[in-house]
């Protein structure tokens, strides 16, 4: 396993272990961790004093094209049921998403240090924010980080029922039209392979990066 150092160096994500940790160490500099996004590494811990690199095998991801959406969705949709908007209010969406309690775990992932570092990449026009909306109160949304024809999905949150859903769809939609190739999921999750998710090789993944 590779311990990093002050250079924003990373090791091949073909290195990784058998849970698909890449590397350990380092720090939150945004320039870093946009780094690791464009090898196929993203941070995931519990702790900004233990920082860990994950490149998992295999990678869940959707292709834009593949999307699935239910009729009663659709209809939600049309029906402009929720108002959708962009880089609206990024700082709150990740607030949302890191008050949002999972099953099985019994804090979050998104620490004071993640908060700070997809801020300052939020502001160097890298990461990017859905927000949801009925009767002017932001009830969904999600974020992530943009590479330009690849979207890494970060985290999402819903206070009322398929807002999230539909933020997701909305963006999907936006993501088609300027020909991306993919939606990074990063793990498996039942929510999003309803969506027409699915998992695929890490060395598949890792060459839609170039």
């Amino acid at each position: 396993m590779h311990l990093l150092g002050i250079e924003h160096i990373f090791p091949s994500a073909e290195t990784a272990s058998r849970e698909g940790i890449v590397a350990i160490g380092g720090d939150l500099n945004p320039n870093r961790i946009l780094k690791a996004y464009k090898k196929g590494i993203f941070p995931w811990f519990e702790n900004d004093d233990s920082l860990v690199w994950w490149s998992p095998d295999p990678r869940m991801v959707l292709f834009p094209k593949k999307i699935k959406i239910s009729k009663s969705t659709k209809k939600l949709i049309n029906q402009d049921y929720f108002k959708v908007t962009y880089n609206q209010s990024f700082n709150e969406v990740v607030e949302c998403c890191a008050k949002v309690k999972r099953f099985g775990q019994n804090g979050t992932w998104i620490t004071e240090g993640l908060k700070k570092a997809y801020n300052q990449l939020y502001e160097m026009g890298y990461a990017y924010s859905v927000e949801v909306w009925k009767d002017y109160e932001l009830v969904g949304g999600l974020y992530g980080i943009d590479l330009g024809d690849i979207f890494c999905g970060e985290s999402m949150f819903t206070k009322a029922n398929n807002a999230s859903k539909v933020g997701f769809i909305h963006l999907v939609k936006e993501l088609t039209k300027n020909n991306y190739k993919l939606i990074d999921c990063q793990v498996p999750s039942a929510h999003l392979k309803s969506l027409g998710a699915e998992e695929i090789s890490r060395k598949e993944f890792l060459s839609f990066l170039g």
